[in-house]
């Protein structure tokens, strides 16, 4: 029950995160909290799907580029999400990987915030 409350927990914040990050970045956009939170999902399941296993096909290039092709790969991963969600727009390849910066980085303020 605990596990379930804090992947809850986690869903909302990234939810959040990408509203917040919408509102920072003019490349994506957001048509509300709903949008956000479903957005938030598909780019959980994408990024623990097509995501790992690209970052592991990926991994030379990785040791090559010193990770920078992870940046890539989550630019597209947030790109895909956006393809897969109404609602959720992200305006080019540019956009898309500082928008995941900038995701990865109001996710982990809001979760240390919040405890969780």
């Amino acid at each position: 029950m605990e596990a379930m409350r804090g992947w809850l927990i986690h869903w909302l914040l990234s939810g959040v995160s990408l509203l917040i990050v919408a509102n920072i970045l003019p490349g994506i956009q957001v048509d509300g909290f709903g949008a956000a939170l479903i957005a938030a999902l598909v780019i959980g399941v994408v990024s623990a799907t097509v995501g790992l296993v690209l970052k592991i096909i990926l991994f030379p290039f990785a040791i090559l580029s010193l990770g920078l092709i992870y940046l890539v790969v989550n630019g597209l991963m947030l790109m895909l999400a956006s393809a897969l969600v109404p609602g959720f727009r992200v305006r080019g390849f540019l956009t898309a990987i500082i928008g995941s910066i900038l995701l990865s980085i109001a996710d982990y303020v809001l979760t240390r915030l919040a405890g969780a």
